[in-house]
């Protein structure tokens, strides 16, 4: 049985015990901010990152995880008697760092020729962003810790990430706007008009799906057209922001709506909140092939 790691970036906002207790290895984004770098999961929480965005007048920006940084994580793991990584990266029409870990591995099997044919190394695109990746980590962190085979986490992997949606509702535009990382932000122009946008990431893209007038519109728009793509019972996930009275109006929402408790709470990381800003709830489901 192969000793299987599994790998991801920060973006992917999993809980700081849940990376413990599965043994996740969470490469950190680099985040800079009026002239000073973070790292982020180590330099702040997430809470703590959203007063640090409040308290500056311009917009953070992320930088990609570097080439040179995979090429040490996976000979660290081949060290340490790894046959197996398995990393689960932020959408590659969204970042180069998924590109990166494809280039490293190239040039360590180049350098490091004795690994080949004991020595794997899987990278995957989770093709979203945020905890809809996030969650399939963690379970596919359980799934090796269980010794589940590598094709089983594989498969696992590309039928959750074939069929995860983001629904989510941004209460201000400012940061997607000016980061121009979500392209349907960019092109709404109904703002001035008091108009919400409903947001959904599918197959790495962002699309608006729904337009509501008034905040306290919003939540209803997201659980209603969660609700008519989600499979049935399964496990739904729900990331919220720093508008407390918003995050505990979705939670009780979801519940009411789906009938039973979301797998996993998650608040917007850093890396996610540089770009949507971190007013924000979303709802996280599994869809069918036609949603």
């Amino acid at each position: 049985m192969g000793k299987i790691k599994i790998i991801t970036d920060s973006a992917s906002d999993i809980k700081r015990e849940d990376e413990k207790v599965y043994n996740i290895e969470i490469m950190p984004f680099e985040i800079a901010l009026d002239g000073v770098n973070y790292l982020e999961r180590k330099d702040f929480t997430e809470r703590e990152f959203y007063k640090i965005m409040g308290q500056s007048s311009k917009i953070p920006t992320t930088n990609q995880i570097l080439k040179h940084r995979f090429l040490e994580i996976y000979k660290r793991f081949y060290d340490e008697g790894y046959s197996d990584i398995i990393y689960i990266s932020i959408n590659s029409k969204g970042s180069s760092t998924n590109q990166n870990a494809h280039l490293a591995v190239k040039v360590f099997f180049e350098k490091n020729p004795e690994c080949k044919d004991k020595f794997n190394i899987y990278v995957i695109d989770a093709g979203t962003y945020s905890y809809a990746y996030g969650y399939a980590v963690k379970i596919a962190a359980q799934k090796a810790i269980e010794n589940a085979p590598v094709r089983e986490i594989l498969a696992f992997l590309e039928d959750w990430l074939a069929h995860v949606r983001v629904i989510l509702a941004p209460y201000s535009l400012e940061y997607a706007k000016k980061s121009g990382r979500i392209s349907a932000a960019a092109a709404f122009a109904g703002e001035l008009l008091g108009l919400r946008a409903i947001i959904m990431f599918e197959n790495g893209e962002s699309k608006i799906i729904d337009k509501v007038r008034h905040d306290k519109n919003v939540i209803p728009a997201i659980i209603k057209n969660a609700k008519k793509r989600m499979i049935p019972q399964t496990p739904y996930c729900v990331i919220i922001g720093e508008l407390e009275d918003r995050n505990q109006e979705i939670i009780a929402e979801c519940k009411k709506a789906f009938g039973y408790d979301p797998a996993d709470i998650i608040y917007v990381g850093a890396t996610i909140a540089a770009n949507s800003g971190p007013k924000v709830v979303a709802v996280i489901v599994k869809t069918t092939d036609n949603n």
